[in-house]
């Protein structure tokens, strides 16, 4: 799950339904047809392969790629409308996300391979614990790496008009891959999104980051440890990791804190907050250190805040969602001996559902607050357009939408 280009970056961390054991809903026909499909999928293969043809595409790739049984997969299509970081709160997310079985075994590995990861960090200078956080929660360390048949899941996607020119970038990168026999054909199994491997890569970032470990002259994402560890080192190294730096930590914020300055757009060095009364979770003083940092509070208000460097970003680069990218940190942590949350979930936690987040999107558009295209999905235009809202309303600013303030946003 990587990318190459801005448009593919989205990709990289929605597979997770797979590495985190989450299943999507049972999708029918209906659903299919509810897709926009133009031209019909027949046709638009016919095009695409001469288009591919002429860059060069073998028709014996080409007839490996797509059987003449091939059809759009509607439980791609189902997957596609149903992404975990987009339907859960905090809570229930890093319910599934970290847990104790996780971490024991994420422990137990750095233990056994100390000295092969040992070998990673001087290379990359990517942190072990890391590695082995973004190993577990893509695939459950190998256990889950999907199975649907790539190509097939990348022409479904390529031809459904929701984001066709991301996926067939995607589709044409497998293409180049199948024809340069860089991954057999046994190997074409990933996520619905095209994903593969143990750390789920789209073909664009198997073909620019992927590497050889081991020697052996195979870029083996699936069996070789070797393989596996220097391309998401690799990765992570090309996209300006800092080895040196952790992904942020768990904070306590003063009450008159300036919900204003919440976001990854307003960064300061550690003292600055220091100084404005932010302190670490347990209410001890943040380090010294010559480091930039944003404040965000991704269950509002009443969940709890963090104070996120670099690294945090480069996540978000691996995965948009901030969900998952919390999850990261916070299981990485934990794989190093840090102690988890400080702040503890409420009793119950509403589920927010992803219809009612686009029905205020639609209404935060209606009364002039710019939330973009109404999709279900909280992004950085949602929240600042709730952000906008909640200053207009005299309410904390905190950009989070609480089943209590949609509930107000909608009557």
């Amino acid at each position: 799950m990587f990318w190459h280009q801005s448009l593919t970056r989205f990709l990289v961390g929605v597979v997770l339904c797979f590495g985190l054991g989450l299943g999507g809903p049972t999708y029918g026909q209906d659903d299919v047809k509810k897709t926009a499909f133009n031209p019909p999928f027949d046709i638009w293969l016919k095009t695409l392969k001469s288009q591919a043809r002429a860059q060069g595409i073998s028709d014996q790739t080409l007839a490996q790629a797509f059987p003449k049984s091939l059809r759009p997969n509607k439980k791609v299509i189902g997957y596609d409308r149903f992404q975990p970081e987009f339907n859960q709160n905090l809570w229930s997310y890093l319910n599934r996300a970290i847990n104790q079985k996780r971490i024991n075994r994420g422990k137990k590995l750095l233990a056994i391979h100390a000295p092969f990861f040992t070998q990673v960090y001087q290379k990359y200078r990517v942190q072990p614990r890391f590695l082995v956080a973004f190993w577990g929660l893509e695939s459950n360390f190998g256990d889950h790496t999907g199975g649907f048949f790539v190509p097939e899941a990348l022409a479904t996607l390529a031809h459904d008009q929701r984001r066709s020119a991301l996926f067939r970038n995607e589709l044409f990168y497998v293409l180049s891959l199948m024809e340069n026999n860089r991954i057999p054909l046994a190997k074409l199994k990933g996520s619905w999104a095209g994903a593969m491997g143990d750390v789920q890569f789209m073909p664009s970032t198997f073909v620019n980051h992927a590497t050889d470990g081991d020697g052996d002259g195979q870029y083996d994402l699936w069996q070789s440890l070797p393989d596996i560890m220097f391309s998401a080192a690799n990765y992570l190294a090309n996209i300006g990791w800092k080895g040196d730096e952790t992904w942020g930590r768990e904070v306590r914020l003063p009450k008159d804190f300036d919900l204003e300055m919440v976001g990854v757009q307003t960064k300061l060095p550690i003292g600055q907050w220091a100084a404005m009364g932010v302190r670490n979770a347990r209410g001890n003083a943040l380090p010294t250190a010559d480091i930039e940092g944003a404040i965000i509070l991704p269950a509002g208000i009443t969940g709890p805040a963090f104070l996120v460097y670099n690294n945090y970003e480069k996540i978000l680069i691996w995965n948009r969602s901030e969900l998952y990218a919390i999850a990261v940190g916070l299981l990485a942590d934990q794989l190093g001996g840090r102690p988890g949350l400080v702040a503890k979930a409420p009793k119950s936690t509403k589920q927010i559902l992803r219809a009612d987040i686009q029905k205020m999107q639609e209404k935060l558009n209606q009364l002039g607050f710019a939330s973009g295209k109404p999709d279900g999905m909280v992004g950085p235009m949602t929240r600042k357009a709730i952000k906008a809202y909640q200053k207009q309303n005299n309410l904390p600013m905190d950009g989070y939408p609480s089943p209590a303030l949609i509930k107000q946003i909608l009557n």
